[in-house]
């Protein structure tokens, strides 16, 4: 990959350690690693202690005593770094700092917030921390107050949004916003499977102990499609401990290293996603790059490639009976489930990470880049 002709140092605000898998995370890192091959200076922060109406000073004693235990031991053991579940480039610097006040987030010529909590920090930052960027990936309502939500994407910020959905709603409130769809690693999560030679008794779900997520209704789905189809098998992977009392016929692998992943996505002929709202939907994305066939509800999964009867079949959120219903068509429908599966994998192509990134790049070197005055600027001046 060439390098930049106009190199620029860049600074990423995560919310937290990265010691478990997040989606929003490693898309994160996979523009820190594109930025920096490109020839960029990257450094991502992550931050001990995230709120600033939560500062060191005004937690009790005990907590204080929590707060810097934890702090030395991520700081002396690197265990804030995503190592186990994903690959840093050596030329993207990590940061593992007190908090995300200005001194401790370096001089840059643009500081991108990745959540609204690191937006109220970055909105408070003179300006030789950079331009400010608001890489929007969900409706983080669920996380904070709607208000002070809200009122970080109204901030003056340039905005990025991962979704459609997450444009629509900018819009409505004003704001322009620049859409970039993620793009996808299709050295990590390939094919090695055809789709036609799997079990289509096979399926495969997410499982996460946040309630929006939606693992309770996949699983009461599949209880549904089973009474139906008593051959049905479900494997769960997840960062969760393994749920108790699992139904029969389902299995539960604990943050699966990634070849091992990237098999159940090969076995599985039908991949489930019952999330009641996802900023994109990475999961149902790499079963699509894997060769599979995705159920999926309305929240669950990114409109861009999950389109309904085209490469996706959709069902509302919260309701497990027609998603077993749609479980139950995909393992019957052989001529449904492949079209589905090619026509999704085809599509998902187009969402690479040299395209993402090449749109963020070009996003950050324009915001830098000095404007030409207008030509009539001195008559304006004089009148």
């Amino acid at each position: 990959m060439s390098s930049s002709a106009h190199p620029l140092r860049i600074t990423f605000l995560l919310p937290m350690s990265a010691s478990k898998p997040a989606g929003g995370f490693k898309v994160v890192y996979e523009y820190a690693n594109f930025l920096a091959a490109r020839g960029h200076q990257v450094q991502v922060i992550h931050p001990n202690l995230l709120r600033i109406d939560e500062p060191f000073s005004s937690l009790g004693p005990r907590t204080k005593l929590t707060v810097w235990l934890r702090y030395f031991k991520e700081k002396w053991t690197n265990g804030y770094r995503p190592d186990h579940w994903f690959t840093v480039s050596p030329r993207v610097g990590m940061a593992w700092t007190k908090d995300l006040s200005p001194a401790n987030t370096p001089d840059a010529d643009i500081v991108v917030a990745t959540a609204w909590e690191t937006a109220e920090w970055a909105v408070t930052y003179p300006a030789s921390k950079g331009r400010r960027f608001y890489m929007i990936q969900h409706l983080e309502t669920w996380s904070g107050p709607e208000e002070r939500v809200f009122d970080t994407w109204k901030a003056p910020m340039e905005k990025i949004v991962i979704a459609g959905w997450l444009q629509r709603i900018a819009t409505e409130m004003g704001l322009t916003t620049h859409l970039i769809p993620n793009g996808m690693d299709f050295s990590r999560f390939k094919q090695t499977v055809p789709s036609e030679d799997r079990d289509p008794h096979q399926l495969l779900m997410l499982y996460h102990i946040v309630e929006w997520k939606g693992s309770a209704d996949g699983l009461a789905a599949f209880e549904i499609a089973r009474q139906t189809i008593p051959e049905l098998r479900l494997t769960l992977f997840g960062i969760d401990p393994e749920p108790p009392n699992l139904p029969t016929g389902v299995e539960y692998h604990h943050q699966p290293p990634q070849d091992k992943l990237n098999g159940f996505y090969n076995r599985a002929a039908v991949f489930i996603s019952p999330s009641w709202t996802e900023g994109w939907g990475l999961p149902p994305a790499e079963a699509l790059m894997c060769g599979g066939a995705i159920a999926v509800t309305r929240g669950g999964a990114d409109e861009a490639f999950a389109i309904d009867n085209e490469t996706a079949l959709v069902s509302p959120i919260k309701d497990p009976a027609a998603l077993a219903a749609n479980i139950i068509r995909l393992v019957r429908d052989k001529e449904l489930r492949l079209r589905l599966a090619r026509r999704g994998h085809d599509l998902i192509q187009q969402f690479t990470w040299e395209r993402s990134g090449a749109a963020l790049e070009a996003l950050m070197l324009d915001a830098v880049a000095p404007k030409a005055e207008p030509a009539n600027a001195e008559i304006e001046t004089a009148v």
